[in-house]
This record gives structure tokens, C-alpha cells and sequence, in this order.
């Protein structure tokens, strides 16, 4: 795992969890469909004692839309966490993975690293633009695919797997984590720290 310090990346930055929590209370920064909606994310960041930030990409080398990935295409996943004035990232890449594998990858690092470092019971934000990911935890798929032997509602596997399997073990440890989507590459600085942070780490492959 190749862990990114701040000096090595373009960060507007903030210095505490405060000032996170400042930039971040703007609703702006989020897509909004309903005023409780907003409401309710203000209320979970005003709560948290971790933000959390995790995003996966990839590059396909010319693909078309619905053509496979190639072996040789460079994809990656990032995390940041703030608790206080304290921040931790981490990144890696990997050839010939999705952009969904990677996006799982990056939840699935960020959660080991919280638990490694004994903030899994904190209260915890975790902000993603992935609604691949988000969908699965908060709209009950990744329940539902473990009662049916990791099986779609149509009787297919599900896809990426093992890395679910390990996410639901993970998750576990986590009686206090909310989780929040954001449009992605938007102005909201955490999600563009995450962003390029993976993108770092595909241009060094």
C-alpha cells in the first residue's frame, strides 16, 4: 500500500476536524433533493469524530463503452480520514481492475486502517460518490445478497465478491459509521483530495 503525505499532493486544506466540518456544513457542496435531506447530513457531520472520504477510478486505454477492461489498464483507490488535527491517507493501484473493484477497495482499505488504528467505534462520516457502493450499504443489497449465498435478485453472482464478503465482515466493527454521497469531482475538497490522490498513483504505474 503506497501511503501519500499532504506535501506530496495539491490540498486547499484545512487544519482541524472544525475546519472541515465548516467548509463541509455548506450545502452547496452537496446535491440536495429534499430539505431534510440536508438537515440530516449537517446533523451527522456536526456529530462525527471522523470524516471520511474514499473514491476508485480507472483508465481504459481506448475501451469502448461496454467493452471489457484491458489487462494493462491502470486503476486505483484512495482514502482520507480527518479526526481533529489529525489526517491519514493512503492510495494504491492496480492493473486491469474496474473502476466499481476499486471503488469497493478503497471503503474496504479505509475501513481496515480505522480498526488497525482503533477508531472503528468513533462516530464516523463517510462521504462517497459512488452509488455503487452506497446503494449496496444503505438500500440493504449487501444483506440481501449474503441471505441468498451472494446471489443478485436474479440468481447471478454477485459481482466482486470477495471484496463484499470482506466489507460485510468490516462493517461489523462499525456500530457508529453514517454514510453520505456527494457528486463527485465537485467543490468539495475531500473528494478532489481523494481524487487526485488516485490519479498520483495511476500516473506512477
Amino acid at each position: 500500500m503506497q501511503v501519500q503525505g499532504y506535501q506530496q499532493a495539491r490540498f486547499k486544506g484545512f487544519n482541524n476536524l472544525s475546519e472541515a466540518k465548516g467548509w463541509l456544513d455548506n450545502p452547496e457542496q452537496f446535491v440536495q433533493k429534499k430539505t431534510s435531506q440536508v438537515n440530516s447530513k449537517q446533523r451527522h457531520l456536526s456529530e462525527a469524530d471522523i470524516v471520511l472520504w474514499t473514491d476508485g477510478g480507472s483508465r481504459n486505454n481506448g475501451n469502448k463503452k461496454g467493452q471489457h477492461v484491458k489487462a494493462d489498464d491502470k486503476a486505483a483507490w484512495a482514502f482520507l480520514f480527518v479526526e481533529g488535527e489529525k489526517r491519514y491517507s493512503a492510495s494504491a493501484g492496480e492493473y486491469g481492475a474496474t473502476n466499481n473493484r476499486m471503488e469497493i477497495m478503497a471503503l474496504l482499505r479505509a475501513l481496515e486502517e480505522l480498526e488497525n488504528q482503533k477508531l472503528n467505534n468513533k462516530q464516523i462520516l463517510a462521504i462517497l460518490d459512488s452509488r455503487y457502493v452506497l446503494d449496496a450499504i444503505n438500500k440493504n443489497w449487501l444483506s440481501n445478497w449474503k441471505k441468498r449465498g451472494w446471489k443478485t435478485s436474479n440468481g447471478t453472482a454477485v459481482a466482486n465478491q470477495e471484496l463484499w464478503q470482506k466489507i460485510a465482515t468490516q462493517l461489523l466493527e462499525f456500530p457508529n459509521i453514517v454514510f453520505s454521497w456527494t457528486k463527485g469531482h465537485l467543490d468539495n475538497e475531500g473528494n478532489l483530495f481523494v481524487d487526485e490522490l488516485l490519479n498520483k498513483t495511476m500516473d506512477k504505474m
